[in-house]
């Protein structure tokens, strides 16, 4: 886990930072602004947890950001997730793409 200035360093329960196995998260247009932030590092199990699993997480603690996850892409690695089953295990990069606009 990363340490250091800045906000986007933190655990998102405002714990600090520590050595619990976590996701980075990053959030884009209407999913940031939801939260507030451009990016989370997000504790999950050492074993990971779906994709569906995580966003709820996530809805759950910003429920401004629920009713954008209902239309948003959600991509692992670089890599569009294909159902909600999929796994996110320690150590990987979840993107929230809600849909763009202008041109």
């Amino acid at each position: 886990m990363r340490t250091g200035g800045g906000d986007k360093d933190l655990m998102d329960p405002g714990v600090g930072p520590s050595m619990a196995p976590s996701v980075r998260v990053l959030l884009f247009a209407t999913a940031r602004t939801a939260v507030g932030r451009s990016e989370l590092d997000w504790p999950v199990p050492p074993s990971g947890l779906p994709a569906g699993a995580l966003a709820a997480e996530l809805a759950a603690a910003h429920p401004r950001l629920a009713p954008v996850l209902k239309a948003s892409r959600l991509v692992r690695n670089g890599v569009p997730v294909g159902r909600p089953s999929a796994r996110i295990r320690p150590g990987d990069e979840f993107a929230i793409h809600p849909p763009y606009g202008g041109g």
